[in-house]
């Protein structure tokens, strides 16, 4: 055989293998799903064979600890509108400009 036959049977060999495992896989898919149980309509009751509806979530446990911590403390400006925080504060003070330095000046000595 040639170099050109043998990767052509190669190429269908790895795609009948492939091909055979998707068929593996498919087998379990296609089959029926599990026998579910018998529904009698003998009992009368309407309930079905579920687990029923889900329990209403618990209420939140009351906070523990008592009063809150002292750093606690509600922001001092609350913004309800559409102007900016600094609108509602008072504008910082400028820094006063700092004095040039002083150069020793010399004395004549007598």
């Amino acid at each position: 055989m040639n170099g050109d036959a043998q990767l052509l049977l190669m190429i269908a060999g790895v795609h009948v293998l492939a091909l055979g495992c998707v068929a593996v896989l498919m087998i379990p898919a296609l089959r029926d799903g599990p026998d579910s149980p018998p529904r009698s309509s003998d009992s009368g009751s309407d309930e079905g064979w579920g687990r029923g509806p889900r329990r209403p979530p618990r209420p939140p446990e009351p906070p523990r600890g008592g009063i809150p911590l002292p750093d606690a403390v509600p922001a001092g400006v609350r913004l309800r509108d559409h102007q900016r925080l600094a609108d509602h504060r008072p504008r910082r003070e400028r820094r006063p400009a700092r004095e040039p330095e002083r150069r020793p000046v010399r004395t004549p000595t007598p």
